[in-house]
């Protein structure tokens, strides 16, 4: 498996966002979630550009790929249209041939964990040989430019994945655990803008939450608290089931790659799960929350620094709207 991304040159800074709201204590957003800065897309940039452009990047790296993938899938929240998907504008824009597979998920968070799955079931179906993973999301058309909560969190970023067999049993995709908590989904959506509440005047009227945070119908509403208690309850449950069906211990792992929600959620599960604070990736810090493309994003970081090397056993573990979760483990 190979990993491209790409992020807006577009930076906001936390001194930038506390000039421009002094109400705002970024001090205390800093500590909390992580985070000292996010890319954002610009106006006319959308999550299917984000991806065009690592896709890109990708095949630069391997000439010859974009003759050999005959899947994509195209993990995003912010589609460019309701129709058709991301996926089959992407097989238009890099040219691809006629005999290729093309799916999106609309997954978030863990999007990336959900689709290394589905592209290893297509693989060991017979019905792929070469996967495109593409995760992208612009979260950012999707806050209201007063909600601290979510605009100091998140930021808008892609990353394409090539995933293939591989004859070496020892390497690749070794398991995966996918889940659902479908009775939260309400802890973490937009309750306006599709087919059961339709966008209207009413819906676009701002609000003033209890934390003082401003949005409307048609943003995102968060509730951070139960969304933590989630992540407390079922992650670290499902990551000992994992290395337990493998028959694995916590200090089997050379790194964890959790998605990268906030460094508040990040310290509960290294805590939980007893992680070594050097096994546990963090990059939050100058990118944000990336939705489905900060696990792919990391792993790349992480490979260019050296931190994964050839034999790296990794865990992954994306976690969020849904409610859904799911963990991997992905030897390099």
């Amino acid at each position: 498996m190979d990993i491209a991304s790409h992020l807006p040159n577009q930076v906001v800074t936390n001194a930038e966002l506390s000039e421009a709201f002094p109400a705002w204590d970024m001090d205390r957003v800093a500590k909390r979630a992580g985070v000292l800065q996010r890319h954002v897309a610009g106006p006319a940039e959308t999550a299917l550009d984000l991806g065009v452009a690592a896709s890109r990047a990708l095949l630069d790296r391997h000439p010859g790929l974009v003759d050999q993938i005959d899947g994509i899938i195209f993990c995003t929240q912010t589609p460019d249209y309701l129709m058709p998907p991301n996926s089959c504008v992407l097989h238009g824009e890099l040219g691809l041939g006629d005999d290729v597979l093309a799916l999106d998920t609309n997954l978030a968070c863990s999007g990336y964990v959900y689709s290394l799955a589905l592209a290893e079931g297509l693989i060991v179906a017979g019905t792929c040989t070469n996967v495109l993973v593409v995760t992208a999301d612009t979260y950012s058309r999707l806050i209201n430019p007063r909600d601290r909560a979510a605009r100091t969190l998140f930021g808008d970023g892609a990353a394409a994945s090539w995933v293939r067999a591989t004859a070496d049993e020892r390497t690749g995709l070794i398991d995966v655990l996918c889940a659902t908590s479908g009775n939260g989904y309400d802890k973490f959506f937009v309750p306006a803008g599709g087919a059961r509440t339709p966008r209207s005047a009413d819906t676009a009227r701002e609000q003033v939450d209890g934390s003082g945070n401003v949005h409307t119908e048609e943003d995102i509403h968060m509730d951070g608290l139960g969304v933590l208690a989630f992540v407390r309850a079922k992650v670290p449950t499902q990551v000992r089931a994992l290395l337990d069906r493998e028959g694995l211990m916590v200090a089997d792992l050379d790194l964890v790659v959790f998605h990268q929600a906030s460094k508040l959620a990040l310290d509960v599960l290294t805590k939980a799960l007893k992680l070594p604070e050097e096994r546990v990736f963090r990059n939050m810090a100058s990118i944000g929350n990336t939705v489905s493309a900060s696990i792919p994003i990391s792993l790349e970081q992480a490979r260019s620094e050296g931190i994964i090397a050839p034999g790296s056993l990794v865990l992954l573990c994306g976690f969020g709207v849904g409610l859904s979760w799911a963990s991997a483990l992905v030897r390099f």
